[in-house]
């Protein structure tokens, strides 16, 4: 094995006798609609984002910026000393969406930058990627839920269209939800972690996987190894949805 690779698993608690196994056949389980393959291969764009009708285009990024920055449609703003858009690559293939900001996050109006972010950049190392290169990284809410609470349903109802914005602007061929939260702002349904892992499921034509939120594995050790199941799932499903 790999050092650098042998390190990472290391680090997310996996001994080093994990391996990807033969991939087994990706299962499409949309829970809104199916994915209609002709329809996206159809209104694939450059990079392989979905294209976004014209009466549909979102703005720029500056004024999306400007938007969430001033933004008052819930209680959230009262507290949060900025609001956190997201952070990476803007034509990105890969976009991950978590839960809200907490504390740290709040202050340094980034994503992902504490314990959890450490843990979040190692498991994209362990499938080759790196935090800014061909990934975009964004929450479900914009605005810190004090004390670290899940966001309430009408916090990440509010926050949604933002984040609607986000995914029409970078157009990812595959979005990945960490944590139920975050699933559930995306599919707009209940969902259990446990029962929708290791499938495709749809997000607007653009196939979303869901797995466990960085900061909910570093509490619950014993599911990093379902983990890694995920990331090589990832890995597998962008390889033939880039037709590899």
């Amino acid at each position: 094995m790999n050092p650098d690779r042998e390190r990472i698993l290391g680090q997310l608690g996996l001994g080093p006798t994990w391996r990807l196994r033969t991939p087994p056949a990706i299962e499409h389980v949309p829970v809104a609609a199916p994915v209609a393959a002709t329809v996206v291969e159809a209104d694939r764009d450059r990079h392989g984002g979905l294209a976004i009708p014209e009466s549909e285009s979102p703005g720029d990024w500056d004024q999306l910026a400007t938007t969430v920055r001033d933004c008052r449609a819930c209680g959230l703003c009262a507290a949060r000393k900025q609001a956190v858009l997201g952070v990476g690559d803007r034509h990105a293939d890969w976009l991950f969406v978590g839960e809200g900001p907490g504390a740290e996050e709040d202050q340094r109006g980034e994503p992902f930058v504490g314990q959890a972010g450490k843990l979040l950049d190692n498991m994209l190392a362990a499938i080759g990627l790196r935090r800014g290169e061909d990934v975009y990284i964004a929450n479900a809410v914009k605005c810190r839920p004090l004390e670290n609470r899940t966001p309430e349903p009408a916090e990440i109802d509010a926050c949604r269209p933002y984040l609607e914005q986000q995914i029409g602007l970078i157009r990812p061929r595959l979005i990945v939800a960490l944590g139920r939260p975050a699933a559930q702002a995306l599919l707009k349904t209940e969902v259990k972690i446990a029962a929708a892992r290791g499938r495709l499921h749809d997000y607007q034509g653009i196939p979303l996987v869901i797995t466990y939120h960085p900061a909910y594995l570093l509490r619950n050790l014993m599911d990093k190894a379902k983990a890694w199941e995920d990331l090589c799932f990832m890995r597998r499903s962008m390889r033939q949805l880039k037709g590899g």
